[in-house]
């Protein structure tokens, strides 16, 4: 037998007030005496209402709903973003939809419409690069966006990121004082800002301070998987680098892995600082050296961001970059 979906008019009918006064105490508005409150919460209770949010959404004109585009649910890196973002929308109450773009720049488009006709109040994106095709229709829409854990070089859409072209300079800087001279670049799509204008920036500036020469022999281009960075390591070594900076802790982690079965030894033999501090590199052995980020904290301040968008709240500044570190563990001397 199909169950009877409970209204607002039920639990009004059955608590012996008016519909205005329970959607007070369900909106939690102060304005319903203390008795009163307990009588509703009580029905409320029994009756397993449940409010429609579709409904509250046609009449405040807002669903309190927040799409969220992930590139890639599985990578621990956007998964930590996630958790901050979840837990900031949960303390202002709005509802998270969480959809996976794959990294593929057309579904991402096609991710972000279907989000839109869910009528969702606003969007964080978590890409590699906004695309022209994408900022299209980042700009048609008119609702609010944000961009966590990706950079807008143009910064026509807010942002919450750190420093990624001083955090790989001071990484690749402190490779250098180790005595490295021959430092490779291990990293994701370099048609990414963050890796390609970015991070490369920061790695050819700490080159330029030490006086050595750019090698593009020593950039390496690949996807975000530990394979991908065993599958790489053979190269990185026949390039006759002795340290590698690299983009994604699951990539260096598949780097390390391919060093070690070849019988390096790190990091006597070869150094690695990777990127994103994800608790990866302290489950990897030997630990590795990191850039730290505050991942939890990026993904908060985007959603509070966002927060103070869609409820037209002064912004002081709409591009935020948070605080960097780097931590040496057991892949750097």
């Amino acid at each position: 037998m199909e169950k009877q979906t409970i209204t607002i008019y039920d639990v009004a009918r059955e608590a012996g007030v008016s519909m205005a006064t329970v959607s007070r105490v369900v909106n939690g508005n102060p304005n319903v005496k203390p008795a009163t409150r307990k009588k509703v919460l009580e029905v409320i209770d029994r009756l397993d209402y449940r409010p429609n949010a579709v409904a509250r959404g046609l009449a405040s004109k807002k669903t309190t709903t927040v799409g969220v585009i992930i590139p890639d649910v599985t990578n621990i890196y956007f998964s930590s973003l996630a958790r901050g973002i979840d837990d900031v929308a949960t303390m202002y109450k709005y509802n998270i939809i969480l959809a996976n773009s794959d990294e593929n720049g057309q579904k991402e488009i096609q991710v972000l419409n279907t989000l839109l006709a869910k009528q969702v109040d606003g969007i964080i994106f978590m890409g590699n690069q906004v695309t022209d095709s994408l900022r299209h229709e980042f700009q048609r829409s008119k609702t609010p966006i944000v961009l966590a854990g990706s950079v807008d070089p143009k910064e026509e859409v807010g942002s919450v990121n750190i420093d990624y072209v001083a955090a790989i300079e001071e990484a690749v800087s402190t490779l250098i004082k180790h005595g490295n001279k021959k430092i490779a670049f291990v990293t994701g799509n370099l048609d990414d800002p963050i890796n390609g204008m970015y991070r490369l920036k920061g790695y050819k500036q700490a080159l330029n301070k030490a006086n050595i020469d750019f090698d593009a022999n020593l950039i390496f281009e690949t996807e975000y998987s530990h394979k991908a960075g065993e599958a790489i390591w053979q190269k990185v070594k026949a390039a006759g680098a002795t340290a590698a900076v690299v983009g994604d802790d699951e990539l260096a982690i598949g780097l390390v892995n391919g060093a070690t079965d070849d019988g390096a030894k790190l990091p006597n033999d070869f150094e690695v600082i990777t990127s994103n501090d994800s608790k990866l590199t302290e489950i990897a052995r030997p630990k590795l050296s990191s850039v730290t980020q505050p991942l939890y904290d990026i993904g908060a301040v985007a959603m509070r961001l966002l927060t103070k968008m869609m409820n037209k709240e002064e912004i002081d500044n709409e591009t935020v970059l948070l605080p960097y570190g780097i931590v040496e563990r057991g892949t750097t001397k």
